[in-house]
């Protein structure tokens, strides 16, 4: 299959889709407890959805993981959870960010059309950046953040920028969309804001039309400061 290319798949069924892009921080800096403890949460946040009793999360919620580190690669194509195991990450390299975020804004885009052509329903799309470093020096944060609000502004997706000890809370106040800025994680509860994720996305996947959202109070953010 050619890059978001899904003319070839067809729909395993016909509840209304809710993608959510996981795009995550696998460069150097991630080594070691990081990295580990960000591997737990993933799988644990997968049984979690694919062995819990929410049939309806399980037949709506699709899930796509694109990482980056020197580069960038879609490690996981959307799919439903009971579709796929939870891949593995490990470190590579430096922080292409901005280029691992466009990468998933594009993966949004072409599944709303595969949703389109296939006559299914969907949410609005989520795009969650999960970083622990500063973006290298040759990515262009200003127009990522002009995109992201645009974006974000038309409609088109939900963007959550979570930070990981050490990573650059004012490049994430940057391109963080509108109304909703960026998160800092305490410690590495990866678990905690995962099992936060599945709770909310299930709740997102059985709304009713026109129904107001209330996620849960999240037990996994520090409070932050931007000088």
């Amino acid at each position: 299959m050619a890059f978001n290319d899904f003319t070839a798949e067809s729909p395993e069924n016909f509840e209304q889709k809710c993608l959510c892009v996981l795009t995550l921080d696998v460069s150097g800096s991630m080594a070691g407890n990081p990295i580990s403890q960000l591997n737990a949460g993933l799988l644990s946040f997968h049984t979690e959805i694919k062995d819990g009793d929410d049939e309806v999360l399980r037949d709506r919620l699709e899930l796509s993981i694109i990482e980056f580190g020197s580069k960038v690669q879609c490690i996981q194509e959307p799919a439903l959870v009971d579709n796929f195991d939870m891949p593995k990450l490990s470190v590579k390299g430096t922080t292409k960010m901005v280029d691992g975020v466009r990468a998933a804004i594009e993966k949004v885009e072409a599944r709303k059309e595969w949703y389109k052509s296939t006559e299914q329903p969907y949410y609005r799309p989520w795009i969650i950046l999960i970083t622990d470093g500063a973006p290298d020096d040759d990515q262009d944060v200003a127009a990522l953040a002009e995109e992201i609000k645009n974006g974000a502004t038309e409609k088109k997706f939900v963007f959550l920028a979570v930070g990981v000890k050490g990573a650059d809370m004012k490049t994430l106040s940057k391109i963080a969309q509108p109304g909703m800025p960026p998160t800092k994680l305490q410690g590495f509860k990866f678990s905690h804001f995962f099992r936060w994720l599945s709770n909310s996305m299930g709740t997102i996947t059985n709304k009713q039309k026109g129904e107001k959202v209330a996620f849960e109070k999240p037990d996994w953010m520090e409070e932050f400061t931007i000088d």
